[in-house]
């Protein structure tokens, strides 16, 4: 009887044993399959391309694609419309999760105004800081007669004097008349295959230098483009030999500067 009673008490542990195991096992699929379902599992979507689109599109673009955005900064930009995405994170064409936020910086509606900065009698160098600081953008180079060269003489905007002082748009271009004096009058072309727009424009301005023209193949349809675009060739080359301050160099630029033009 105590033989069979010990059976029977060992026997109705083991189903319990089996019955909690079973029971543990029957949490842990369910709670996979409620994560699975939560996150998503293994799902991932590819990121649109919001670049220029207006908020109301971007946004209709990532419900379409089960994303969602967010503005995270604005900026502005003189020639993007008014209002449209600038930039976004992650970029176009990663893979997230559905639901992922994607953060927008959108060029601002009313553009923001700053003060001019008293240039006169800077250096170059100097005024390419100031301005930049200032969010202004350094424009055409011209060079007149004077005992020291790249001394600032005269800043204007729209071919007119501006004072220091004067409120102007965010991105508005400043030309600046410099000196030159004739035994310090040189400078070189530099190399600039690779260069990014902006840095390509920088770079000739560092070395006193003017763009003629800027060339954009058929790959460049925006300005977000055009930003992202490098040189390709320039006029005149980088051979080396010295040249004028003040001289203008032309840029040909293209999204993949390693690709033939189109």
């Amino acid at each position: 009887m105590a033989k069979k009673d010990s059976l029977k008490k060992g026997g109705w542990i083991i189903r319990n044993l089996i019955l909690g195991v079973v029971f543990v096992l029957a949490i842990i699929a369910a709670a996979s399959i409620f994560l699975s379902i939560r996150t998503r599992h293994g799902k991932e979507v590819t990121v649109p391309d919001f670049t220029n689109l207006s908020l109301r599109d971007a946004r209709a673009t990532a419900f379409a694609a089960d994303l969602r955005v967010q503005i995270l900064d604005s900026v502005y930009m003189r020639r993007v419309p008014r209002g449209a995405v600038v930039s976004q994170i992650p970029k176009p064409g990663s893979s997230v999760k559905p639901g992922r936020k994607i953060a927008l910086t959108v060029n601002s509606i009313v553009p923001k105004k700053v003060s001019m900065p008293n240039l006169i009698h800077t250096s170059l160098r100097q005024a390419q800081a100031e301005l930049s600081s200032r969010g202004l953008v350094l424009g055409r180079l011209n060079y007149v007669s004077d005992i020291a060269t790249n001394n600032v003489l005269r800043q204007t905007y729209r071919g007119v004097d501006v004072p220091p002082g004067k409120d102007l748009y965010s991105g508005s271009t400043i030309d600046l008349t410099l000196g030159l004096n004739g035994s310090d009058a040189m400078t070189y072309v530099p190399n600039l295959h690779g260069y990014k727009y902006l840095n390509a424009v920088n770079a000739l301005h560092d070395h006193s230098l003017n763009v003629t023209a800027l060339v954009f193949d058929k790959s460049v349809r925006t300005y977000s483009d055009s930003l992202a675009a490098s040189v390709y060739s320039q006029r005149p080359a980088a051979t080396g030999y010295p040249t004028v301050m003040g001289t203008g160099v032309t840029l040909y630029l293209k999204l993949d500067a390693e690709k033939p033009a189109e």
